[in-house]
């Protein structure tokens, strides 16, 4: 079939791969427009983008789908379907329309589990043990429509979403191949989303990436590492935020205070609701990650202090 791939970040590219390995074309990519970065905040392509640029594929970058003229290229180059990832903007009934075969996502939970934009984050936080990837046919609402095939991940103890996400991207890109190889044999078959299950996935804000030390060791450990890499989960000490990489919680410590640090030889102890976690890597403002032991002799942290 004739493919325009819709997707943006570098979540993207295992599906793009294995698309461009397969008996279909990509003839575009409908990506977001280039964004400023780095401390020059010049503009940057999109890792969707650049990954047509390398292979010469033309790249569409409406600042919104709803455009005309976006719409009118869309009809001229006449997709048999639109493959999505990831894209990152509502797709209007105008611009689903075109394609004989609509869009189709691939959506990174077991649906209608976890709409939305952050569904492997929140299943980590959450404590979820299993989910998935869902390939579905994209309607006018949020994550709602048929779904053609599935697949389910383990969630594992000290998986991060950075960790979680790339294992689904890679095993996503295979579902999605197999999903677009069924509708052109016209095989596929995609069956209604229970009504049942139903739970949302906003996107994580900075403000939720805070950690609350008054949540037992369990929570503190599963908001890190649902934070993980972003938006980065952060606390602060003496009025300045530190970054935090995942904690380790630990059984038959000394109880400590919500918050309160302990520093020993070789490792920083601060305390939650319930046993205290085992701090990982620390990032001060300005300065580079460092092992939390590290960081703490540089510091030369006084009794009693606490993270808020």
């Amino acid at each position: 079939m004739r493919l325009i791939f819709a997707g943006t970040p570098e979540v993207t590219l295992p599906s793009l791969d294995a698309l461009a390995a397969s008996s279909h074309e990509i003839i575009a990519v409908v990506t977001r427009p280039d964004a400023p970065a780095g401390r020059g905040r010049r503009l940057v392509r999109s890792p969707a983008g650049a990954w047509a640029d390398e292979r010469g594929i033309e790249v569409l970058t409406p600042q919104r789908p709803r455009e005309p003229e976006f719409q009118e290229r869309l009809r001229q180059l006449a997709p048999d379907c639109v493959p999505v990832v990831a894209y990152g903007a509502l797709v209007p009934p105008s611009a689903l329309e075109v394609p004989k075969h609509g869009w189709v996502n691939l959506h990174f939970s077991l649906l209608p589990a976890w709409r939305g934009a952050a569904p492997v984050q929140h299943a980590v936080l959450h404590g979820d043990e299993v989910t998935g990837a869902s390939v579905f046919e994209l309607e006018a609402g949020m994550d709602t429509g048929p779904v053609y095939g599935t697949l389910t991940e383990r969630i594992r103890a000290t998986d991060t979403s950075g960790d979680l996400l790339a294992r689904l991207a890679t095993e996503g890109a295979g579902l999605l191949v197999a999903v677009l190889d069924a509708i052109e044999a016209g095989t596929a078959r995609a069956h209604p989303q229970p009504a049942d299950g139903v739970s949302l996935a906003p996107k994580i804000t900075v403000e939720d990436a805070r950690v609350r030390w008054s949540d037992p060791a369990f929570a503190v450990d599963r908001r890190i590492r649902a934070c993980t890499p972003a938006p980065g989960a952060w606390t602060t000490l003496r009025d300045e935020r530190l970054k935090l990489g995942p904690v380790r919680p630990v059984a038959n410590a000394v109880p400590l205070a919500p918050g309160e640090l302990l520093v020993e030889r070789t490792q920083v102890l601060v305390g939650t609701a319930t046993t205290p976690v085992i701090l990982g890597e620390v990032r001060a403002a300005g300065k580079k990650p460092m092992a939390a032991s590290d960081w703490a002799r540089g510091l030369r942290l006084n009794p009693g202090e606490t993270l808020s």
